[in-house]
């Protein structure tokens, strides 16, 4: 089995900052794309950012410039550095990966626990 562990939310001012993390462990034989969603009250989950297991990255157009994904394999982790935070950022963030628990076969979606971020003066 494998579990994602999130860090990092809570309450920032407008234009402030914030670092989620997410961390997983378990059996894993390889992590493909990871990615960050959130979820505001009263809307869709959407999705935020990706990241391949090469390094491309993909931003929805509402935090492009703004927020920026990276990974580290080696800790089995995602970040996601959100800069100039507004009130409409405001939401529950969940991190999301793609994993191969074994060689030659398709990989499974697993889910953080979500981390609610809020952006208020």
């Amino acid at each position: 089995q494998v579990q994602l562990v999130e860090s990092g939310g809570g309450l920032v001012q407008p234009g402030g900052s914030l670092r989620l993390s997410c961390a997983a462990s378990g059996i894993i034989f390889s992590i493909n794309a990871m990615g960050w969603y959130r979820q505001a009250p009263g809307k869709q989950r959407e999705l935020v950012a990706t990241i391949t297991s090469g390094g491309i990255t993909t931003y929805a157009d509402s935090v492009k410039g703004r927020f920026t994904i990276s990974r580290d394999d080696a800790k089995s982790t995602v970040y996601l550095r959100m800069d100039s935070l507004k009130p409409e950022d405001t939401a529950v963030y969940y991190c999301s990966f793609a994993v191969q628990t074994r060689a030659r076969t398709w990989p499974t979606d697993y889910w953080g626990q979500g981390s609610q971020v809020t952006v208020s003066s």
